[in-house]
């Protein structure tokens, strides 16, 4: 819009007036008119009339070539007007050329052709040329027509009318042509917004047939996804994609052929296009989710076994939760965790199997002869797959006789080396799929990390039980040599000594007495071997159990203890010697580390761990990190799977806790 310029006549001109072919100079050839160069509202002026005769025209046009003509009855009396109208106008000017008078009454002809058709383009032809004959061809208002002349004009006129009619009609099927590619356009696009752009495909298809109906005017229109057969009241035109079927639409049974043909040729080849994407984006979604859905899946499941491992989880924990894992990721079928031994056989660390099917204990020795999949697996490296029917070996026996069918399995490499098989077995007679089988090798590679943490943690685990068990047995047979071999010769001296000194004269009080003391002597090296012997295996926790070894302990301690015992059975021999050096460690850390003036000792046997709590006084300040004699607690404690926690900030004390399991760690 260009607002309003002071002086000028025309307060706006649009846009529009562009868009009829005039520039704003008022000349089609883009030059600006004299007027328009000497004055801005002139050249307004010029842009204005041009719009409006544009729009006229435009308005002309559509009344003239309507789709549908006005009532008949409408059309004669437009032509009687027409005709009067067309003899008044003419009668001041009866003096004209013929020419110029027929060319009048012609345009009546040519409205009436137009807009009604050849018909009453007939009858205006011959009306016009009777009022042109009878009132302005001589002798004037003389009825009397001489026929060649008559016939002539009547000639022409119907002539020019029926070409007329002709092209208008022509113009009106292009026009509602045009209007038709249109509305099938929009109608191709609509379709397309909604099937391309919906979640669901099915739930956008009857909104989508309403569209068509609408366009068409048809009472109902169906799509629908596959292969719908027709009846009495439908008719079925089937949507291909290639030599696959999409869809059916469904439409009235008693539609016009050429309906039923504009349909055939304009709506179903981009409805067919449209469906063949749609289902591909549906697809592609679908198959979008499935792997994002697996993905969460086993990065679910990688993160539960993670924090298994995390937490110091058994090795039994957590190989039990990797096939847990196996089959929620592979579905409801037989899983197995295989370890290779290096006498040539595996064991089944883990396994699950489908209800209905006998467990297998974990630890069972799986030999791997035959067609096997661990056994495939240890001899080629590589993921296997087999048929359990015609295999051989006693592993595929037994597995047969359970009624297994199939299975694939997959090799677990651990720190680069085979470290055993995850293996996926079905009873059903259809084999598992090839898709289970890759997310299979994905899955335990990713595992992989986890299995081996738990295989470490497991051997390092066996490694600090080992050293503790040779050190304690060290430790059983020094004092056993001591008290059999040292102590026994020490005390036989000690006795022979005393024998010499009762021999000797009374006259020799002086000998007598230094063997005396040398017999004393040798008596506290006696003592002193003894206690030491104690120190290195008690006597007493073999004989009395680990209450009273405490309560011995308590009583030869330098800080004084309040000692708190809740233990009413013998305990396993490992476990007991691990309490009881732990409160050995403890109160000889209070003495000389704390400078503790007070040490509590809780121990309390629960069914399953044994727990024990030493609290001091001191300084606190007690850490691991600092190479104390917390780390060979610590070793001890982990040693049977047991742990261990330490709370001593500095000036506040020191706290310990203990907790052992009674099994003394044994898986």
């Amino acid at each position: 819009m260009i607002p309003r310029v002071r002086g000028s006549t025309c307060d706006f001109v649009t846009n529009r007036g562009a868009a009829c072919g005039l520039p704003l100079g008022g000349r089609r050839d883009g030059h600006a008119c004299p007027a328009a160069r000497s004055s801005p509202g002139c050249s307004r002026r010029v842009v204005l009339q041009g719009w409006r005769a544009s729009l006229m025209r435009a308005r002309l046009t559509t009344l003239l070539l309507r789709p549908k003509p006005p009532p008949l009855a409408l059309g004669f009396l437009l032509a009687v007007v027409l005709i009067a109208a067309e003899t008044a106008v003419m009668f001041p000017f009866r003096d004209l050329h013929e020419g110029v008078r027929s060319v009048v009454y012609l345009c009546g002809v040519l409205v009436v052709a137009i807009v009604w058709g050849a018909k009453l383009a007939v009858v205006t032809s011959v009306a016009s040329a009777a009022a042109l004959n009878s009132f302005y061809a001589p002798p004037y208002r003389d009825f009397s027509h001489t026929a060649p002349r008559d016939l002539q004009i009547v000639v022409v006129f119907i002539a020019a009318g029926l070409l007329a009619s002709f092209l208008a009609d022509l113009s009106r099927f292009h026009a509602a042509e045009a209007s038709q590619r249109r509305q099938e356009a929009d109608l191709v696009a609509d379709l397309a917004r909604q099937m391309l752009h919906a979640g669901d495909l099915r739930s956008v298809l009857g909104p989508a047939a309403q569209r068509i109906a609408g366009v068409f005017a048809l009472p109902f229109v169906a799509i629908e996804l596959g292969a719908v057969a027709g009846d009495e009241r439908r008719a079925a035109v089937a949507l291909w994609d290639g030599a696959a079927r999409l869809g059916t639409l469904l439409v009235p049974a008693e539609l016009p052929a050429r309906t039923l043909e504009r349909l055939r040729q304009r709506v179903v080849p981009p409805l067919e296009s449209l469906l063949s994407a749609a289902c591909d984006r549906t697809n592609a979604l679908q198959a979008s989710r499935e792997e994002a859905g697996r993905l969460m899946a086993e990065q679910a499941a990688l993160r539960r076994v993670a924090t298994l491992v995390a937490h110091g989880a058994a090795p039994t924990e957590v190989f039990d939760a990797v096939t847990a894992e196996l089959c929620r990721i592979c579905g409801p079928q037989n899983t197995g965790l295989v370890c290779y031994e290096p006498d040539g056989t595996g064991t089944l660390v883990s396994g699950r199997n489908e209800p209905g099917i006998p467990e297998t204990p974990a630890g069972t020795c799986i030999q791997l002869e035959g067609d096997c999949l661990s056994g495939i697996i240890k001899r080629t490296g590589r993921s296997a797959r087999t048929t359990y029917d015609p295999a051989v070996g006693p592993t595929a026996e037994m597995l047969r006789d359970l009624g297994i069918r199939s299975g694939i399995g997959v090799p677990v490499i651990v720190e680069g080396r085979l470290w055993g098989a995850a293996v996926v077995t079905t009873t059903s007679p259809t084999p598992i799929p090839a898709a289970t089988e890759a997310r299979l090798v994905e899955f335990i590679e990713l595992l992989a990390t986890a299995i081996a943490n738990a295989h470490s943690r497991t051997q390092l685990t066996a490694s600090r039980a080992r050293i503790v068990t040779a050190a304690d047995n060290t430790r059983r047979q020094l004092e056993r040599d001591l008290h059999d071999g040292t102590q026994q010769r020490l005390i036989s001296l000690a006795l022979q000594l005393r024998t010499v000194e009762a021999s000797i004269p009374p006259s020799q009080d002086t000998v007598k007495e230094e063997l005396s003391s040398a017999v004393n002597g040798l008596i506290g090296v006696c003592e002193d071997l003894r206690e030491l012997s104690r120190g290195i295996h008690p006597a007493i926790l073999s004989k009395g159990g680990l209450s009273t070894a405490l309560k011995t302990l308590a009583r030869r301690s330098t800080v004084p203890v309040e000692l708190t015992v809740d233990i009413d059975r013998r305990l396993p021999e490992r476990v007991e010697v691990t309490a009881y050096y732990i409160v050995s460690e403890a109160l000889t850390n209070a003495a000389k580390h704390a400078q503790a003036t007070l040490v509590y000792v809780d121990a309390e046997a629960g069914d399953t761990t044994l727990g024990l709590t030493i609290r001091d006084n001191g300084v606190g300040g007690a850490s691991t990190s600092k190479g104390s004699g917390l780390i060979g607690l610590q070793d001890r404690t982990e040693a049977l799977r047991g742990k261990m926690e330490i709370t001593s900030p500095p000036g506040g004390g020191t706290t310990l806790l203990f907790s052992v399991p009674l099994n003394g760690g044994a898986p």
